[in-house]
């Protein structure tokens, strides 16, 4: 990402400029959209929740303090704004059944088209590993290694223990890795 001054930023919103709030949208409104997909596991609904985060940041800006850093505080709304969507929906049901999208494809102009045909293919092994881990591990792997966040800042997030995200976090990677490597046996071996 380009080197913007968030706190900047946020304060130019707080003061009403719009294209710094459009610029604070932008910036960060995939990163919403992973977090509330991750948890929906629908686009169309995730689509809603992250506008959704959105509309609430708007709403709450001035309650933001900056201590623990923008980023941390967007992605705990959008987990938030998630989680209330899937009580509503557990005490509503859909009618239909729902349909698992396996992530968000990103295009890049860096590799040619045959290593963006092998990068498709890894990254949807990847995400169908991911779908398959338990969601406590599937929330840490989305934090820490798809977010980047802390860990530090993903035990306040959860209110757990700094010791206890550390020791959850090493098992997600472990069943991550021991996911892909049953999805295809190939992935991660040595090259013959």
């Amino acid at each position: 990402m380009d080197a913007v001054d968030v706190p900047a930023l946020v304060s130019r919103c707080r003061a009403g400029d719009e294209l710094a709030w459009e610029a604070l949208v932008r910036r960060y409104q995939g990163r919403v959209y992973s977090v509330t997909l991750h948890y929906l596991r629908h686009g169309e609904e995730a689509r809603d929740a992250a506008q959704e985060v959105f509309v609430r940041v708007y709403e709450k800006l001035e309650t933001f303090h900056g201590d623990a850093g923008f980023l941390p505080w967007l992605l705990r709304l959008a987990r938030n704004v998630s989680i209330d969507r899937l009580r509503r929906r557990a005490a509503r049901p859909p009618v239909d059944d729902l349909v698992v999208e396996e992530g968000v494809e990103l295009t890049s102009a860096g590799p040619d088209p045959e290593e963006q045909v092998g990068l498709r293919a890894r990254r949807r092994l990847v995400w169908r590993a991911v779908a398959g881990m338990t969601d406590q591990h599937r929330e840490l792997i989305l934090l820490h290694e798809i977010q980047g966040l802390k860990l530090e800042q993903i035990a306040e997030m959860l209110g757990l223990p700094l010791g206890t995200v550390k020791s959850r976090s090493n098992r997600a990677r472990i069943e991550l890795a021991t996911r892909v490597r049953r999805l295809d046996p190939a992935y991660g071996a040595p090259a013959r």
